[in-house]
């Protein structure tokens, strides 16, 4: 590998100064100074690495940490390659495969080329979770991905494109990869690679960048709010008519808000709101038109649920910014497929509210560790209807707890059930619901359910928030 040497300015400073006392030159620095420039070798494996210097190979810290390795014995059309053992789902020593390979020393400058190619193939026929670039372990400003490669038991090449070469002018994740079992019922398997390297295959067209997976979607939210905008994808056409999708960084695109008094966002795509009203976040990528976009209703002053005053010495908090909350397995479990609750969760001047719509029911489950409530007497949880109350309203709460095996289902399961009722209720007002815990067995207290018993037709809430959920001793 050839190394390209770079001006020391500091160096060139004081020649400068040197010649500028000795001899009078006018000449300004700058006239001489040349920018700096990085390796455009396109090479990343073929046969052995290229260019890669000595430490380039990071696993992911949670994943089986030498499934790689190189095999000189299987190649395309040669005898090498690069080859990761995915482990099996209940491997001790991880049970996934994924690293990343990162240039040891400066960066590649990529803006010459138009994709990622590489050659692959498998032990059986897989479909690799995620293959990509612009993982570096630092910022990782340029990741890009595609999922759920179909990869067979025969060699073929893959492409993933660019989606703004120009961006990639010092690029040190030439090629990342996550590989687990999913798809294989917990079984390992083995994929090569081969010929991994950037090209300009001058064959890729089409590209149709969006942002929120491309649909237009609407936010009603507060001064004072954030909403990041996500689903950013983009599809091109590919020589043989089809098309590649890839997941790409925001770093990519240039976000644009219709009103800055309402709303701004930043170059990475989180939205602060700011005003009364409405605005609308758009982006363009490459100077293309991303499909998609943010509707933000900001509706003005939030309300934020009345200031917990317990001491935390008596509180076991399961999600409140006032008390530091437990671990929780999650807060929308979505259970398939009777569940239509999803989450529209946000934050309000760093005030975290949980915020579920389209609701029927929806759980909160936390069972590692369980909550010993044996000397606590009540569950408190405020809530908010941002519309108004339906008069036949029965929200019910359930407490579970997992029993002895701590394990949910595992029939020793007890419950306590709690309905509130319409006048328990006032429209876009904080709601203080106090459960006093009256079951036995409360030892391992796993889970929080809420459901719309009515017909969620005629008689549900459909919107709500939640905030200050936790169990507390008087």
């Amino acid at each position: 590998m050839k190394n390209r040497k770079f001006i020391n300015l500091r160096k060139a400073f004081v020649c400068g100064l040197v010649l500028t006392l000795a001899l009078g030159c006018e000449r300004d620095l700058t006239d001489d100074a040349s920018p700096a420039t990085f390796s455009k070798v396109g090479g990343v494996f073929d046969d052995n690495f290229i260019d890669m210097g000595t430490d380039f190979y990071f696993p992911f810290a949670d994943s089986k940490l030498d499934a790689f390795s190189v095999d000189q014995n299987e190649g395309h059309e040669s005898s090498a390659s690069y080859r990761v053992d995915v482990p099996n789902a209940d491997d001790p020593n991880g049970n996934y495969a994924g690293a990343i390979l990162r240039v040891d020393g400066a960066g590649r400058d990529l803006s010459g080329f138009d994709a990622l190619t590489f050659w692959a193939k498998a032990s059986r026929g897989v479909n690799i979770g995620e293959v990509g670039f612009g993982v570096d372990f630092f910022i990782n400003q340029y990741r890009v991905a595609a999922n759920g490669l179909s990869v067979s038991t025969s060699w073929n090449k893959y492409i993933i494109p660019l989606p703004d070469a120009s961006k990639l002018m010092e690029e040190r994740g030439l090629f990342w990869y996550s590989m687990g079992t999913q798809g294989t019922g917990g079984s390992g398997y083995t994929v090569w690679f081969d010929e991994i390297k950037y090209e300009t295959l001058g064959t890729i067209g089409q590209p149709r960048p969006a942002i929120q997976l491309g649909n237009d979607i609407i936010v009603d939210t507060f001064v004072g709010a954030s909403v990041v905008v996500d689903g950013l994808v983009e599809l091109f056409n590919l020589a043989d008519g089809s098309n590649q999708g890839i997941t790409v960084s925001p770093n990519f695109y240039q976000f644009e808000s219709s009103d800055s008094n309402i709303a701004t966002v930043n170059e990475v795509g989180e939205v602060s709101i700011v005003g009364n009203g409405t605005a609308v976040i758009t982006a363009t990528l490459n100077n293309i038109d991303a499909q998609g976009s943010v509707t933000i209703n900001s509706l003005g002053s939030f309300q934020f649920a009345p200031t917990p005053t317990r001491d935390p010495a008596n509180v076991t908090s399961i999600f409140s910014d006032f008390y530091t909350s437990i671990p929780v397995d999650f807060f929308n479990g979505f259970w398939e497929p009777f569940q239509t609750t999803l989450s529209a969760d946000f934050a309000v001047n760093g005030d975290n509210i949980l915020n579920y719509t389209n609701f029927n029911f929806v759980g909160n489950q936390f069972s590692s560790p369980t909550v010993d409530a044996t000397q606590q007497s009540n569950l408190h949880v405020n809530m908010f209807i941002p519309a108004d109350i339906p008069s036949d309203l029965d929200f019910l709460i359930t407490i579970k707890d997992f029993g002895p095996d701590q394990v949910d289902g595992g029939g020793d399961d007890s419950i306590q059930q709690v309905f509130f009722f319409a006048n328990d209720f006032e429209a876009n007002t904080w709601a203080t619901l106090e459960i006093p815990i009256t079951m036995t067995n409360r030892n391992n207290i796993g889970l929080i359910i809420y459901e719309n018993i009515n017909n969620p037709t005629t008689s549900s809430i459909e919107n709500f928030y939640l905030d200050n959920i936790y169990f507390y001793s008087n």
